[in-house]
């Protein structure tokens, strides 16, 4: 008589990929540099957090500065 409708499954917002780089927030890590502050994703948890290459622990998005897409081809000079 009622049929249950079928959940359509929920996307979740993945802000972090495997092998792409994060930079911590520079409150976290104060007199580093960006470069010294900057490590690459190691794998992205199910809750959101991620774990790095050559530091230890889980991380979650906020302590890391905003990802900018285009950071490095801001650098680039136009065609």
């Amino acid at each position: 008589m009622f049929s249950k409708r079928k959940q359509e499954p929920i996307k979740k917002h993945i802000w972090a990929r495997p092998e792409m780089l994060v930079t911590f927030r520079a409150e976290i890590m104060p007199g580093k540099t960006r470069e010294e502050r900057t490590y690459k994703v190691k794998e992205v948890r199910p809750n959101g957090r991620v774990r790095l290459y050559d530091f230890p622990d889980e991380h979650r998005q906020s302590s890391f500065e905003p990802i900018n897409f285009l950071r490095a081809v801001a650098g680039k000079p136009q065609k």
